[in-house]
């Protein structure tokens, strides 16, 4: 009988309920002609492109064949032949957002501002004694658009002049009573996050301040945390907040959120201690468009893959356990999609042929329930062999992964106690009849209830197509 591996990260309050965990793995559906609907396969690992500063990476920004790297309290620009260039100093230590206007590069530092020429070279920063400060920055038809911390305002620059904010340039945001948390500026119009609702502005002309609200563009929904808005797949992402509670991830259809976490993913959220420091970046490569979601202080990333509406965890293997993955920010650079480092100056490719994080083992683990919905009669079970289907013959030809293994555990308590390891070789190369076995696991015991949980770490390919469970049933 087929065993239920396939599936997303589910893990529920009690895991007697569900207890699905997956990370550094993720479902890519298969339309015809498949072995299978599915399958899962290991997420990119990190491929080293260059050092940029001392870190951490704050940011990032592409423009034609550069990109520009907030690192640490220094600003660079980064060519395509990877030479790193100096450009100035900017403050603070959280992240940064940017825009550009064609010529000009704004740095939001919260609260301080810089801009860059990229036309002059040109440092500078923002001195009007008008500009109250940014958290969140976009442009919009010639004007940098920005909120003030602190506030409802929202403020545009001069046009085409991000270094010169007319004293009378602002307006409230104040459909609710509610704080300005964030905005982003989506399809040339101004989605202003507040802590318990949205609205949307859009360019009017009007020349006391050019922006206006969009009569029925509003909507209960807030945001939690400022730098949790991207932009993925012609909408826009974030990680909500309302007047009746808080960390639920919503996407935009329309002018309206519409809910995008499971209540397991709601779960997790909402025991962490901060929200209100979750990061997120987008990125697509091969058809999947992935918000990426990360909680500093509770050092966990949670992935949204809006091709198939799947969650998973990423995460980076740190003395034997899973922290918060490297990656802090993102630009497509270089035909790749880069992320920084959260700690440091490094900047790296996001690769599907590189099965490590630079250098450092990835593990990958999923765990699944061995009878599916309607299957467990809560009867004690012998389960006499459990075959993965997996991608074999996958080991190198020298080195860690040159008899590559995975690693099987289970728990008979639905999840709250594990048995010992057991290996099994993935087949060295070209071993492709090689069968990833195990036999006599033995019986059902206490709840009745078994949860299976794979895991490997060797740097090879890895796609998991099934699992076959040959059970017997007892009497007991």
């Amino acid at each position: 009988m087929k065993t239920p591996i396939l599936g997303s990260s589910y893990v529920l309050r009690s895991p007697n309920a569900a207890d699905n965990r997956m990370v550094n793995l993720y479902p890519e559906a298969i339309p015809e002609g498949g072995k299978e609907p599915a399958y899962l396969q290991r997420c990119p690992g990190l491929r080293l492109v260059s050092t940029v500063g001392t870190g951490p990476i704050r940011g990032l920004w592409a423009h034609g064949t550069d990109v520009y790297v907030a690192s640490g309290e220094e600003f660079y620009k980064l060519s395509a032949g990877l030479t790193a260039t100096k450009l100035g100093d900017i403050t603070g230590y959280g992240p940064v957002s940017m825009a550009d206007n064609g010529t000009q590069i704004f740095i939001a530092c919260n609260p301080d501002g810089f801009i860059y020429n990229m036309n002059t070279a040109a440092f500078a920063k923002i001195t009007d004694p008008d500009f109250p400060g940014a958290v969140n920055v976009g442009y919009l038809d010639g004007y940098f658009v920005f909120n003030e911390p602190n506030s409802q305002k929202v403020w545009v620059t001069s046009l085409f002049d991000g270094l010169s904010i007319d004293p009378l340039d602002f307006a409230s945001a104040e459909g609710s009573p509610d704080g300005l948390v964030s905005l982003m500026v989506d399809h040339r119009e101004v989605w202003l996050f507040g802590t318990n609702s949205v609205e949307v502005w859009y360019n009017s002309g009007d020349l006391d301040f050019p922006l206006s609200r969009i009569q029925g563009a509003y909507n209960e929904i807030g945001c939690i945390a400022p730098y949790s808005v991207a932009k993925l797949d012609n909408s826009v992402f974030w990680l909500g907040a309302d007047a009746r509670g808080q960390g639920i991830v919503y996407r935009a259809q329309g002018y309206q959120g519409v809910r995008v976490s499971t209540h397991a993913v709601e779960f997790a959220i909402q025991g962490y201690a901060d929200m209100s420091d979750a990061v997120a970046y987008t990125y697509q490569q091969d058809g999947h468009a992935f918000y990426v979601l990360i909680f500093p202080s509770a050092e966990t990333t949670w992935v949204y893959d809006a091709a198939t509406g799947a969650w998973h965890e990423r995460a980076a293997l740190v003395t034997g356990r899973f922290r918060r993955h490297r990656g802090n920010c993102q630009a497509r650079f270089n035909g790749d999609p880069l992320v920084g480092d959260f700690e440091n100056g490094k900047l790296y490719a996001f690769d599907l042929t590189v099965y490590a994080d630079d250098g450092v083992p990835q593990k990958w683990l999923r765990s699944w329930r061995a009878l599916g919905p309607s299957q467990n009669d809560l009867k004690r079970t012998l389960h006499r062999r459990l075959q993965l289907d997996c991608q074999v013959g996958v080991g190198l030809s020298v080195g860690q992964g040159s008899n590559p293994q995975v690693m099987l555990r289970w728990s008979d308590d639905g999840g709250h106690t594990w048995s010992y390891e057991n290996w099994r070789p993935l087949g060295a190369i070209g071993r492709t009849e090689t069968r990833v076995i195990w036999n006599r696991l033995g019986a059902t015991l206490k709840s009745r209830d078994r949860v299976y949980e794979a895991s490997a770490t060797d740097p090879v390919i890895t796609a998991i197509m099934g699992a076959e469970l040959m059970i017997e049933p007892t009497n007991a």
